[in-house]
């Protein structure tokens, strides 16, 4: 999945509008764009909105309020029966927050393929433990990491500096995200780029987060999805280089070094080339 976008679970109009957004993925969210008052009527229209959708669609996904709070219990119980593709577990402190959460999805005899995903950087104690992830639980599907929450634990003015680039704890704490999701074998998933209107920075930091090792990225806006969905939808070029990255270790035989186009390569970019022509796959 390469586009993820949030939307309010209590709001029908977006909600309307969701399968035609061009997303692999949406999340219905029940979490920071609900108020307190409307958390009831939210999750009851994720569940409404999850049996009736057309599941030839998007993956649904459904975000879920946090463990440390009175809602968390309650959207499980109205959500799981109707089968979302995910759950999202925000402001998670360490793999024992998976292994809570997806042993709960147990006992309530929700379906095997419902996996979890984590927004894993939210407070400053969940930096210490991004390596707890792996082997957590088997439902634990991808990592994806949050400058804004991050922030107001830490109490800072901003999460940016001048030129508009995240500052160094916001830095660590997405590079940690990427390692932690990779040690985990599960999909490192970039933040959201909150500026809707600012296409340009969108596109950079996508890239960006492409070059490095992410395969996909959160939304706040529809208009956002198109162009995470290009930046992560790999380019006939790149296919080609792969293919021929392939074919040149095949052709050598049994060797750990090959040249190409005077290019020296070895086994590590057989593997990205490989890795590569699975995601195009998928």
């Amino acid at each position: 999945m390469r586009s993820f976008l949030f939307i309010p679970a209590d709001s029908e109009k977006k909600l309307s509008k969701a399968a035609s957004c061009g997303a692999d993925a949406i999340i219905l969210d029940l979490e920071d764009s609900v108020a307190l008052s409307a958390k009831d009527a939210a999750r009851h229209s994720a569940a409404a909105y999850l049996k009736s959708a057309d599941r030839t669609g998007p993956k649904i996904i459904v975000r879920m309020n946090a463990l440390d709070t009175p809602f968390w219990e309650k959207d499980l119980e109205a959500v799981v029966p109707a089968k979302p593709d995910l759950i999202v577990v925000p402001k998670t402190l360490s793999g024992d927050c998976v292994k809570k959460v997806g042993a709960r999805i147990d006992r309530m005899g929700g379906d095997k393929h419902i996996g979890i995903g984590c927004v894993a950087t939210e407070t400053a104690a969940s930096l210490f433990t991004l390596g707890t992830y792996a082997g957590s639980h088997e439902r634990l599907a991808f990592l994806t990491w949050g400058a804004e929450d991050l922030a107001a634990a830490l109490g800072a003015r901003d999460n940016k500096d001048e030129n508009g680039n995240y500052t160094g704890p916001y830095r660590l704490a997405r590079t940690l995200t990427l390692l932690g999701a990779v040690a985990a074998g599960v999909q490192p998933v970039d933040g959201i780029w909150k500026d809707f209107r600012d296409e340009k920075g969108l596109e950079t930091e996508a890239r960006i987060a492409m070059r490095d090792g992410f395969t996909g990225k959160m939304a706040i806006h529809p208009a956002q999805v198109a162009i995470i969905n290009e930046v992560f939808t790999p380019s006939e070029a790149d296919l080609a280089h792969a293919r021929a990255v392939i074919a040149a270790f095949d052709g050598a035989g049994d060797v750990g070094v090959v040249a190409l186009d005077g290019v020296m390569l070895d086994i590590p970019h057989l593997k990205q080339a490989r890795a590569l022509l699975a995601r195009a796959g998928a």
